[in-house]
């Protein structure tokens, strides 16, 4: 499968093919704003995440098997990814039909997962990348202050430590990648500001010109 002119357009003016600058895992941005995403032409990291029955999950091995659409979101607490994985259910079908899988990754530890696929009735995978080991090497994690880890468990009741398992305060930027069975970036979509996703008519649209 190869973008084709329009795609190449699409891509330019979303900003998806910027030029990337190496990041190594200790130096995770502060700032949403910051961060540098994999590009268009980049292969899938060699990561392993965890399934909500807390299996191993070899992502690029995974990916090779069908074309993939990769969703980064920041978890079962947040109100915007909950309604994006909603949407995102409505064209699983359609996905499916046009040979692509659905994968959505968060830092929420395996229970947390299960939680949300329950209460959201969705029948694709969550995966787990609490280390936030996917995000980092995607490229689009960045690190909370400990001002906004207090306001987020004080003010509003949300406890990252505690469904991450982890004590990193890392997010990923909500994202959404497709990838080809050669375990290659064919697409990129991020946007610093969390209440902004890329619909499902737009993922539609790419993927049938990717297919």
């Amino acid at each position: 499968m190869k973008p084709t002119l329009a795609l190449i357009t699409i891509l330019l003016s979303a900003g998806c093919m910027a030029e990337k600058i190496p990041q190594l895992a200790s130096q995770v941005p502060q700032l949403a704003s910051q961060i540098q995403p994999l590009r268009v032409g980049d292969t899938v990291p060699d990561v392993t995440l965890h399934t909500a029955e807390d299996t191993h999950f070899a992502l690029r091995e995974e990916v090779m098997t069908q074309p993939t659409v990769i969703i980064f979101y920041r978890g079962g607490w947040c109100p915007y990814c909950n309604r994006h994985l909603s949407a995102l259910q409505t064209i699983e079908q359609q996905l499916l039909e046009m040979g692509f899988q659905i994968l959505a990754i968060s830092p929420d530890r395996p229970e947390k997962l299960r939680e949300t696929a329950e209460k959201d009735n969705l029948t694709y995978q969550l995966l787990s990348d609490s280390s936030m080991e996917a995000a980092r090497a995607f490229g689009i994690a960045f690190q909370l202050d400990d001002t906004t880890v207090k306001k987020y468990k004080e003010e509003y009741k949300i406890d990252i430590e505690a469904d991450s398992g982890q004590t990193h305060h890392q997010l990923p930027v909500p994202a959404v990648f497709i990838a080809d069975v050669e375990g290659k970036i064919i697409f990129g979509h991020t946007n610093p500001d969390y209440k902004v996703r890329l619909t499902p008519e737009a993922i539609i649209t790419v993927a049938r010109m990717l297919n």
